[in-house]
């Protein structure tokens, strides 16, 4: 029998939609008290009335992009949870023109504020909590486009993947010591509402054949309820028919 993973805390960025909210709703069906956050507050209040296995989840207010704001983030939950079991670092964007030739240098700063500095933000200021309380687990989520730079993902959307993958990895290096552990996921094609981006429309026979959210929360949770010695570095998880070369 899996550990019960009742009592425990998870702070969820992205959890509005899409993979954020499958592993928020993964996390509160097995017990967590689940805070998610995102910066559309309709969005995110939707999404937790939608949650209704497990305890309330809570919302909070956040670009990850801008540093001042996820200091209020985990400032306030800290507050609110009184610690962070589990950080899930899923919110991510990308653009239509994706290729070097018709992407804007706005576009690159974007992509790679919100993408990758965007979890080292959550990352500075979730860790010295957790390396108070001697254990943590936190979840990057990545993407095959950060395994391989595939012009799917575009040049920003792949350089920012890649640079998640060093992130989690120098810091799973680092904070092993102190019992903190970090797991980073790289997800092939999910159905969710990031297809709108894509340079072409998502045909519904292509959609059918797309992972699910839900598929990325039960792998989560799986990966919570290991024993703390237990350390999953990387996972990549794609749907049957999509290529990975």
């Amino acid at each position: 029998m899996s550990p019960s993973l009742a009592g425990k805390t998870a702070l969820i960025t992205g959890g509005g939609s899409g993979i954020g909210l499958g592993i928020a709703r993964a996390l509160a069906a097995a017990g967590v008290q689940v805070a998610i956050s995102g910066r559309r507050a309709e969005v995110l209040e939707a999404a937790a009335a939608s949650i209704t296995e497990g305890p309330k989840v809570l919302t909070h207010l956040c670009d990850v992009a801008n540093r001042e704001s996820v200091k209020t983030l985990l400032e306030w939950a800290y507050k609110t949870l009184s610690k962070i079991d589990i950080l899930v670092n899923a919110a991510g964007i990308n653009i239509k023109t994706r290729a070097m030739g018709n992407m804007e240098p706005h576009q690159w700063d974007e992509v790679m504020q919100t993408n990758a500095t965007g979890v080292y933000n959550c990352l500075y200021y979730a860790l010295p909590g957790m390396r108070d309380r001697k254990e943590g687990l936190i979840i990057n989520i990545s993407s095959t486009s950060g395994k391989r730079a595939m012009p799917l993902g575009g040049i920003a959307y792949n350089a920012s993947k890649f640079a998640v993958d060093a992130l989690g990895t120098g810091v799973a290096n680092e904070e092993s010591a102190n019992g903190i552990r970090v797991t980073n996921i790289f997800p092939g094609e999910v159905d969710t509402p990031i297809l709108a981006n894509r340079p072409q429309p998502v045909s519904a026979e292509r959609r059918a054949k797309m992972l699910l959210p839900e598929d990325l929360g039960h792998m989560v949770v799986a990966i919570a309820q290991l024993p703390p010695r237990a350390h999953i570095p990387e996972l990549i998880i794609k749907p049957l028919v999509q290529d990975f070369a």
